[in-house]
């Protein structure tokens, strides 16, 4: 009696836990008019502000001056790009200097020398330096479109808002099996969940294109240098003191980006990012969100990665005692629950990835659509696995900054596309 009451129980929280997941992911999509609201306005021509774009760059010679190029070729006529380096990284510091000799009016190079390096006391190493009314931060991979300034500028004057959120969107689909899921997942993430945050009055920024007033970012104290997930956290807690937060996701105007080159180099990054939402749930700073309902959502957003450690580990625990043990039927029947919401999240993901094909003029095959859904489960196995991996380190103060390599895999990917479409 006692087995079947936790089976059911557990059965229905990973109901739940799947349902309230797709509720998220599906949201953009719940009316058109939601749809419509999700993108940026268009300007109006007035450009007022002036940017402090930062790039922070560690071991990032392969890619950077690539990206330092794309920023410079922004329509938009006042700002500044401030590249950060490390003292111990020469080969990304001579790139860095090459950038900004061929424009020494735009770009500067500032150098962190903090013995433990990460990113955000990079990001805080290069803030006393700038002279923008908006700070913007990208990464070193980036490729930023010519017009994203101008919109943002727009979005900040025309709603008031103390932080613009940009899209950012994994585009080298095709490089494998989970880069696929990759991109797929970044879609949702930007496209619609951020959206939902933000109108609930809680968000955790994501981690580039993201654009705060310069004064708010200061009277904040810039970013947590020991948090590991420092985007997170300075959303959470500009959430926390009423500071408004503005979304908006166009498909032209995104930053493109590419997906970790190995599995391991995905398994460090989502173990980062988990542990780093624990740290900001650690924290409490959330506890000052002023509705019940907000409190409510914090804690379960950054509660996720014990949430899916926890799923990691029980689900087939879960199935193991339905299979094998003599339950009643109902009881059985009950442990199969959140399959419906697996089978309802693949069908989504199905038309999801059409419909990302479709936005960003990539040719989506028919063995796509067989790689998401039969890498489904894998990839999710994989992210169970950095939660428990989050947890654990967590749980022994391991707190180093494990640094996610780029190659610039997405660079060629239009090209690549064109070419593709033309067979």
């Amino acid at each position: 009696m006692l087995i079947s009451v936790i089976v059911v129980a557990i059965s229905m929280a990973l109901f739940w836990m799947a349902a309230f997941t797709l509720w998220w992911q599906m949201h953009a999509w719940r009316t058109p008019e939601t749809l419509a609201s999700t993108r940026f306005d268009r300007p109006d021509g007035a450009t007022g502000l002036s940017f402090s774009l930062l790039l922070p760059a560690r071991h990032e010679q392969a890619v950077l001056e690539h990206t330092v190029e794309r920023l410079l070729e922004s329509s938009h006529a006042n700002f500044e790009i401030i590249v950060i380096v490390g003292h111990d990284d020469p080969e990304t510091a001579a790139c860095a200097e090459r950038a900004a000799a061929r424009d020494p009016v735009r770009v500067r190079v500032v150098t962190d020398h903090h013995e433990k390096k990460n990113k955000p006391k990079a990001l805080n190493t290069a803030l006393p330096y700038c002279r923008g009314d908006i700070v913007g931060v990208f990464d070193a991979e980036d490729q930023v479109h010519p017009e994203l300034l101008t919109h943002v500028d727009h979005a900040f004057t025309s709603t008031g808002a103390d932080v613009v959120q940009g899209g950012v969107q994994l585009i080298n689909f095709h490089s494998s099996w989970y880069s696929l899921r990759n991109c797929l997942e970044y879609f949702f993430y930007f496209r619609s969940r951020l959206h939902l945050h933000a109108q609930k009055g809680f968000i955790p920024l994501g981690g580039n294109t993201v654009f705060v007033r310069t004064t708010v970012l200061r009277e904040a104290d810039g970013w947590d240098p020991n948090c590991l997930a420092e985007d997170c956290d300075l959303g959470v807690r500009l959430s926390s003191v009423g500071k408004k937060v503005v979304v908006a996701y166009d498909s032209d105007m995104v930053t493109r980006e590419e997906t970790p080159g190995t599995l391991m180099s995905l398994l460090k990054q989502r173990t980062r990012w988990n542990q780093g939402f624990l740290q900001v749930y650690r924290k409490k700073d959330w506890k000052q969100l002023p509705g019940r309902g907000q409190r409510m959502l914090a804690r379960y957003t950054l509660m996720t990665p014990f949430l899916q450690a926890f799923s990691g580990v029980i689900i087939p625990l879960n199935v193991g005692i339905a299979l094998f043990l003599d339950v009643p039927a109902a009881i059985a029947i009950v442990t199969f629950l959140p399959l419906i919401t697996a089978m309802v999240t693949f069908v989504f993901e199905v038309v999801g990835l059409h419909d990302f094909g479709v936005q960003y003029g990539l040719r989506v095959r028919f063995v796509h659509y067989v790689k998401l859904i039969v890498g489904g489960p894998f990839y999710q196995m994989l992210l169970a696995g950095a939660a428990v991996r989050a947890v654990w380190r967590e749980y022994r103060g391991r707190n180093e900054w494990e640094l996610t390599s780029h190659v610039g895999a997405h660079l060629t990917d239009r090209t690549e596309s064109r070419e593709d479409a033309r067979r």
